[in-house]
């Protein structure tokens, strides 16, 4: 089954793209929307009923029997018949049919897998969801075993017999899917090994991810007299009350300095469990199969990561320098970084006022991106309230072809919800376009699948910024604003790659304690965060919430990728004559059946350009010589 069905995550660190899960008890599909009044207005919950009606439908039971018996038919078919009939005459027709009914139930174990984790997304810590979860994602490992010889058996297909078969139009179409798989063919094991590594998955990783799921969900964090979710309690660190933002910082410090045994433990676990996986696949180097994943050469992420350190005394250092003058100190600490401008507007933004401003920047740039983003709003495809037991951050899931993509976010009104909303719609609309594909050639390689998030929240920054030229302070709150954002894309995303290399590197010479741990991290964010912000005691256990180190390990370059990449398109499209959105869209809409190189090739961009890197980082650069000039 296709491993790249994952959510698009946003990249506040409280996100994490993996088999995702949504709402509230045991009919979550159902949920109404919240009656919590705020100063958000009503913030939707999502309607999980094209999925299933509720985790006891009868549907759910009957298609897992569905799967169960597909699977077998499909081993039965096929199993140990792939090098004789693709060389047969009609071998591409016969090859065709069989990747048709792979995709199919592909697609089937893509709906059952993204309810339970949407389900479990909405609530984490209900005893009755998390059953549910825990015993589909059995069940579809449980299946999976059944076509494991599939994608094995292909690969040893000869090159001749294979390339004379997809000369069949029936198989041309799923040229870009087997061609993809082929790259895999080097680090492929016998098929008893895979049917171990795949088995033992369920005891292994996805036991640990599971735990850090549920033991991060069920934390607590005492800020004054209130015992807080993690979401919560992260958010106060952008609160306008100086106080609030240290009792809160500390708060996570003491919560995370208590758990520091789990969270090394898994950690630990799963570094040595990808080594262990890493070096029985032929892996050079423990970022290759992320790479691989990726469908991006190793020297364009070194060359993406060195040009990002090497900017970072013109983007961060200078910039928090300058944010720590704007509150009349030499140097901030720690809790302050994401404070609120003192001339920043302290209005809270209401959902239909956030809903307008995104879809009127997506209307401006096309009105077909618009109207596909407007239907996750009138069709319930978002979830916006912050509860107890919900994931923390925001994400997009695709779920699978035939049907259509939801949006969770925790939404509280502030500038950063508003172009979270836009990141994420921007995935969604990259999803529902990438769709037609298949669920084989749909999912999209993390290179760019953050392309067209960052666009959307490009978009959306652009045209606020249009709208403020008259108003000094604001205009100056909106780019600082920005220049944050991409300084937590670009600089803390790669600062967060720099720490997964060190930990993992240094995991294959034995365990490390949560105190190593925080020594590697201080090192990495001393070096990215610069002189101007004071790191005090309890950041060093900062690294312990960040779940794309658990779930997806690597993941985060790919956020700097799309940031930089962007700003570069961006330019291509404020000096492009007509049909730039045209030729947009066709890219978003082109999935993953093209190499990103070739789907930037019409905007005239090169990623392996050594100096492509520094073009977008001069983007934040500028900004921040425009905020200096603001005085």
């Amino acid at each position: 089954m296709n491993s790249r069905s994952k959510p698009a995550s946003k990249k506040s660190a409280s996100n994490k793209p993996a088999l995702r899960k949504p709402s509230t008890k045991k009919s979550a599909a159902k949920a109404k929307p919240s009656k919590a009044a705020s100063k958000t207005g009503k913030l939707p919950e999502w309607n999980l009923t094209d999925l299933y009606s509720g985790i006891d439908a009868p549907q759910v039971a009957r298609d897992l029997d569905r799967m169960d018996a597909d699977c077998i038919a499909f081993e039965t078919d096929y199993k140990g018949k792939l090098a004789t009939g693709t060389a047969n005459e009609d071998g591409g027709k016969w090859l065709a049919e069989a990747v048709r009914r792979y995709e199919a139930i592909d697609d089937l174990a893509g709906r059952l897998g993204s309810y339970a984790g949407l389900v479990h997304a909405g609530d984490s810590v209900d005893p009755a969801i998390s059953k549910f979860y825990g015993d589909v994602s059995e069940r579809l490992t449980a299946a999976s075993t059944h076509l494991l010889f599939f994608a094995l058996e292909l690969n040893r297909v000869d090159d001749d017999i294979l390339n004379r078969a997809m000369q069949a139009p029936e198989l041309a179409h799923y040229r870009p899917w087997i061609e993809d798989l082929r790259k895999e063919k080097p680090y492929q094991l016998d098929d008893k090994l895979e049917q171990l590594f795949l088995e033992k998955a369920q005891t292994g990783y996805s036991a640990f991810n599971r735990l850090f799921d549920q033991t991060i969900s069920g934390l607590r964090f005492k800020v004054g007299s209130k015992e807080l979710a993690i979401e919560p309690t992260l958010n106060l660190l952008q609160d306008r009350d100086g106080a609030k933002r240290k009792s809160a910082a500390e708060a996570l410090a003491k919560t995370f300095k208590a758990n520091e045994r789990t969270f090394a433990l898994i950690t630990n676990t799963l570094a040595k469990d990808k080594d262990i996986s890493d070096r029985w696949r032929g892996f050079q180097d423990v970022a290759d199969s992320r790479h691989l994943n990726n469908r991006v050469e190793r020297e364009v992420v070194d060359a993406l990561v060195a040009s990002v350190r090497a900017a970072y005394p013109k983007l961060s250092h200078r910039y928090y320098a300058l944010k720590a003058k704007w509150f009349g100190k030499k140097r901030l600490a720690y809790w302050d970084r994401n404070a609120p401008l003192p001339f920043a507007a302290t209005d809270v933004i209401a959902w239909p006022e956030a809903q307008r401003m995104v879809l009127t920047a997506y209307r401006g740039f096309s009105p077909k991106m618009a109207d596909i983003a407007e239907r996750f709003f009138t069709d319930r495809w978002i979830d916006a309230p912050v509860r107890p037991g919900k994931a923390p951050g925001a994400f997009s899931h695709p779920t699978t072809p035939s049907a259509h993509p939801y949006v969770l976010m925790n939404y509280q009104g502030k500038p950063r919800d508003v172009m979270t909303l836009a990141h994420e719609l921007g995935h969604g609309v990259h999803q529902v376009l990438a769709a037609k594909n298949g669920a084989l050639m749909a999912p999209t390689p993390l290179t760019l699948a953050e392309t067209a998030s960052v666009f959307g929240e490009m978009l959306t920054f652009r045209r606020l910024l249009a709208q403020t030229k008259s108003a000094a302070k604001q205009r100056q709150a909106l780019l600082a604003g920005k220049v944050e954002d991409m300084i937590n894309t670009v600089v803390r995303q790669i600062a967060f790659y720099s720490f997964e290399r060190a930990v993992h590197t240094e995991r294959k010479n034995g365990e490390l304690t949560a105190t190593r741990l925080g020594e590697i991290w201080l090192s990495v964010q001393g070096e990215s965060l610069g002189p101007a912000i004071e790191i005090k005691a309890g950041y060093e256990n900062y690294w312990m919430y960040i779940p794309h180190f658990i779930h997806s390990p690597f993941y985060v370059y790919a956020y700097a990728f799309g940031d930089c990449l962007v700003n570069s398109l961006y330019a291509v499209y404020e000096n492009a004559a007509e049909g730039f959105a045209e030729r947009y869209l066709d890219m978003l809409a082109a999935g993953g059946t093209k190499h990103y190189s070739e789907l930037l090739r019409p905007f005239g961009l090169d990623a392996k350009d050594p100096k492509f890197w520094d073009g977008g980082l001069s983007v934040i650069a500028g900004m921040i010589d425009e905020l200096e000039a603001m005085g």
